[in-house]
């Protein structure tokens, strides 16, 4: 609490509860905003191809992607979206079945997050 700046107890359950409700209301349904991140082996067999027609067929959700070289063999690519979960949890679902596809992480929150009121 104290290397975090913050004074009582109650004001970290309410931070912890935000947060969760931020990170976890998107499963519910509705609108998310977020990123995917996706680690892969680039020399696995056409799996840059794949993951391309992926994010074009989800046009409506993907908003951008970033491609990053980790080493010789794996790759990052981290793909923001913006759309209906469950768009992206059918985008999410195509990315994992792709072979050479190794992790799948996904940083999503409902695009409107609930508030935690104060007492």
């Amino acid at each position: 609490m104290r290397d975090a700046g913050i004074g009582s107890i109650s004001r970290v359950v309410q931070e912890s509860l935000r947060l969760y409700l931020a990170e976890h209301s998107w499963r519910t349904g509705g609108d998310v905003v977020g990123a995917l991140g996706i680690v892969y082996d680039h020399e696995a067999r056409n799996v840059d191809e794949e993951l391309t027609d992926i994010q074009h067929k989800y046009l409506d959700v993907v908003v951008s992607s970033l491609h990053v070289h980790l080493d010789q063999r794996n790759c990052l690519l981290v793909v923001v979206v913006k759309g209906s979960s469950k768009a992206v949890k059918a985008l999410v679902d195509e990315i994992e079945r792709v072979e050479g596809v190794k992790v799948v992480r996904l940083a999503l929150m409902s695009k409107q997050p609930e508030q935690v009121e104060s007492t």
